[in-house]
């Protein structure tokens, strides 16, 4: 479901991207085969990254509880391997695999950026994200830190969540278009690395949890999660929950218009098993969730200088489709949109969709939910993997986001910026979309029907002088 409903309202590339998006794609597979275990998924992954990177796991070594650790031979060494080296993905022998070079690791590895939120209650410096970054963000404050810290980077899709490699030859520039946009959500499952988010968001968590009778703080079983006492509902800080909902959202948004990004992919970031439905407060937060977002795209949309529209990914997996996240949505947004730019709900698989608006010539970005350890993937070798885990399994994220991998630019503070969130939308480091990006199709099409044919070749002659020196002056 779009908003405004009526197209015709809307810009017509955004329109028939729309249009392509609602009714060309191929519908979720749901169950599919991502679904589960992802046994072949993550022994193919292994593989890849054994015969291309010389990876192999360090016994007994973890970099979190629960998170081997590993080591690579090759990665490290890149820059002195010929950038023409072709890679494919998952392998050589594969028929039609997902091509890439050396030299497109590299680029996809130094677009590696950070920003966090600018705010001396949050006490977030550059060595504190070298730090997080690596795994190493403390229980309770520091983890609590982490969503408001985005990270970014240029990130290639490998594979949809119906487990198919996407083919790809060098010449398709589509996988150059796509940013991945790391970022930790609230966390009411009740665990003790984010217990911090239990003590500010229930105002009656000595309540809702079984209590150590030593410290009478929340009892720890099997080392890491809570024990929810029955029958207890949750209350929330909702004031408090909403003003974080809407940084969390303004943080993120800026930061893709910063990069400049056009399109932007959410989904429903925290919504599912981090959303407290085991202690009663689900239905509360995801609402809270789409009113902040809603909010915050009316009052910053007009303001974005590169963000055309923004499409959330709500697969329903639910019986009761209304009490799914995507109905939610729906219903807040139902509720009198006022934005400028556009939105589109839809049940979809967000790398079929985001796949698809990058061929389009859209730049465009996709959510990736994290962990608040800081670790890209954090438990992809587990063979039972949520949406984090899945993600680096069909992406190039390992590659490019994990600090093990791409240690030279995710723990180099030089990519580290700070954003105050209020109403101005400066700074340290701003990106917008060269006019060597502009859709030439749609230009095309725009003129032709405008100033008839030779116009749009005198024109088409003037863009590719400007197309020319636009690409002398972007590094």
């Amino acid at each position: 479901m779009s908003f405004p409903t009526d197209l015709d309202m809307i810009n017509h590339d955004i329109n028939q991207l729309f249009l392509h998006l609602m009714n060309d794609l191929t519908p979720m597979e749901k169950p599919g085969p991502m679904s589960g275990r992802c046994e072949l998924q993550t022994s193919q992954m292994e593989t890849f990254l054994k015969e291309n990177f010389d990876f192999e796991n360090i016994p007994d070594e973890y970099i979190v509880q629960g998170v081997r650790s590993f080591r690579v031979g090759r990665l490290p060494s890149l820059e002195s391997i010929d950038e023409n080296l072709i890679i494919k993905f998952p392998s050589e022998t594969y028929e039609n695999p997902f091509e890439m070079t050396i030299g497109e690791i590299r680029k996809w590895q130094q677009s590696y950026v950070v920003y966090a939120c600018q705010d001396n209650d949050l006490s977030i410096d550059k060595e504190f994200l070298q730090q997080a970054l690596k795994g190493q963000s403390k229980d309770g404050d520091e983890a609590f830190r982490m969503k408001f810290v985005i990270r970014m980077s240029t990130c290639p899709i490998l594979m949809e969540f119906d487990g198919q490699v996407i083919p790809r030859k060098l010449e398709k520039t589509w996988p150059n278009r796509i940013k991945l946009v790391s970022v930790t959500g609230i966390d009411f499952a009740g665990r003790k690395h984010d217990i911090q988010d239990i003590y500010t968001y229930l105002t009656n968590w000595k309540d809702v949890y079984a209590l150590d009778p030593c410290t009478n703080q929340p009892l720890v079983y099997g080392g890491r999660d809570f024990f929810p006492n029955r029958n207890v509902r949750g209350v929330l800080d909702e004031k408090r929950l909403y003003n974080d909902l809407i940084r969390m959202a303004r943080l993120r948004l800026r930061a893709c218009d910063y990069q400049g990004v056009q399109i932007v992919v959410e989904t429903g970031i925290g919504l599912g098993v981090f959303a407290g439905r085991q202690i009663g407060i689900d239905d509360k937060t995801r609402s809270f969730t789409a009113r902040a977002i809603k909010q915050v795209i009316e009052e910053d949309g007009s303001k974005y200088t590169n963000i055309r529209a923004i499409v959330f990914a709500l697969p329903i997996f639910e019986i009761d489709e209304s009490t799914s996240t995507y109905n939610c949505f729906i219903d807040i947004f139902n509720n009198g949109y006022s934005g400028s730019i556009p939105i589109l709900i839809v049940d979809q698989d967000m790398h079929r969709l985001t796949v698809a608006i990058a061929k389009r010539g859209f730049f465009v970005s996709e959510l990736n939910p994290a962990d608040s350890h800081g670790v890209f993937g954090e438990y992809w070798q587990n063979r039972g993997p949520a949406v984090e885990e899945k993600l680096a399994l069909t992406t190039v994220g390992l590659l490019v986001q994990h600090h093990l991998f791409n240690e030279k630019h995710v723990l180099n503070s030089d990519n580290y910026n700070f954003m105050a969130i209020d109403d101005n939308l400066s700074v340290n480091t701003v990106v917008s979309t060269p006019t060597s990006y502009i859709n030439v199709g749609q230009l095309l099409q725009s003129l032709q029907e405008t100033v008839g044919r030779i116009g749009t070749w005198i024109i088409w002659i003037l863009f590719l002088f400007r197309r020319k020196r636009d690409d002398d002056h972007i590094v």
